[in-house]
């Protein structure tokens, strides 16, 4: 079963931690709760984006004298109720007439809750589809976007999150998402 999970955030910094390339998902994951079409310059927003959330307080200082040292960013992100691991990457360019590229960053989903997800499936006897919108829900997704994700109806993801609260024994979409996540966090 394919996971439900987000893509990962990727950017492509230069030596000044500008941002060169970069993909729809980093900029989905630093902006939150804004969405990214609302986004006017994309590059010089992650780049401002990543000085403030993503370099540690004590990095400014140090940026010229350390070149792209890992340890300079932060290891996790917190985008909204999703945590990020936060990987940084070495580019070694040896080609002088290129834009330097220095280092890569890779924002991933922290996906402690596939294994949580797994036991529920057995722990609650959930079919694979009941399982498949709950990964969706614990993404954060509406019935909606669920729908979308899954090619079928609005009330038919309804009808799912009901059963699987019956069979969780809670009465919110919060219950479900708490059953999973809240005693592995």
């Amino acid at each position: 079963m394919p996971t439900a999970f987000s893509s990962p955030g990727f950017i492509l910094l230069d030596e000044e931690f500008k941002a060169i390339a970069f993909n729809h998902e980093s900029i989905q994951i630093l902006a939150f709760p804004t969405a990214p079409e609302k986004i006017q310059l994309p590059s010089v927003f992650l780049s401002d984006r990543i000085r403030s959330r993503l370099l540690r307080q004590n990095a400014g200082s140090s940026l010229s004298e350390s070149g792209t040292d890992s340890s300079l960013f932060v290891k996790e992100y917190r985008s909204g109720g999703r945590q990020y691991l936060c990987r940084i990457f070495q580019v070694d360019d040896h080609d002088p007439d290129h834009q330097l590229i220095r280092s890569a960053i890779l924002l991933e989903r922290n996906c402690s809750t596939v294994n949580a997800l797994e036991e529920m499936l057995e722990q609650f006897n959930l079919t694979p589809r009941e399982l498949e919108t709950v990964r969706f829900l614990v993404e954060g997704l509406t019935s909606k976007e669920i729908a979308e994700r899954m090619n079928i109806s609005p009330n038919t993801v309804k009808a799912f999150l009901r059963i699987v609260m019956v069979k969780m024994g809670v009465s919110t979409r919060s219950g479900v998402v708490g059953k999973v996540v809240g005693p592995h966090s």
